[in-house]
């Protein structure tokens, strides 16, 4: 009698034990899931929220120069910095680059009081010197932004028109 009470002491004591590292081992991967998940949500409301709209274009043929407004549409803000880090391509189709902040393209937040581009605000791209721009009017002008959130917008235009 007393060796089955040892044998399930044993058993039991073991049981504990190893649902004791069972936990101890699976609980750091359902909290690192968890983690993950949380974070991967996050990042798809922020890229949901932020929205923008290409309103209008011009760039002046021969004169490489071009400015584009673009229109917050979405429900989150940009901040400076934000729209500082966006990428901006621009040239002809098959033969553009990217634009480099500060030396190649500025913006300008038209509808603010402050830096940074709230919902409903209209934003203009100015592009100076840049030599990938058509030489002659009427020719196509190939545009894009791509936000550090990843939204982007592309736009054909005709230069000088």
């Amino acid at each position: 009698m007393s060796s089955e009470t040892i044998t399930t002491a044993i058993f039991l004591i073991t049981a504990v034990v190893a649902a004791a590292v069972l936990v101890n081992a699976i609980f750091p991967i359902i909290y690192t899931v968890s983690d993950s998940a949380g974070s991967a949500s996050h990042a798809a409301d922020q890229r949901l929220r932020t929205d923008f709209k290409i309103i209008n274009t011009f760039a002046t043929a021969g004169g490489q120069d071009a400015k584009i407004w673009l229109k917050n549409i979405g429900s989150s803000r940009l901040s400076a910095g934000e729209l500082k880090s966006s990428d901006i391509f621009i040239g002809v189709p098959g033969n553009f680059d990217r634009a480099a902040y500060g030396t190649d393209w500025q913006y300008t937040i038209l509808d603010g009081a402050d830096d940074s581009w709230l919902p409903g605000e209209t934003v203009r791209i100015d592009i100076t010197d840049n030599a990938l721009l058509p030489d002659t009017e009427g020719e196509t002008v190939y545009f894009q932004v791509v936000l550090p959130g990843g939204a982007a917008r592309t736009k054909e235009f005709t230069a000088g028109v």
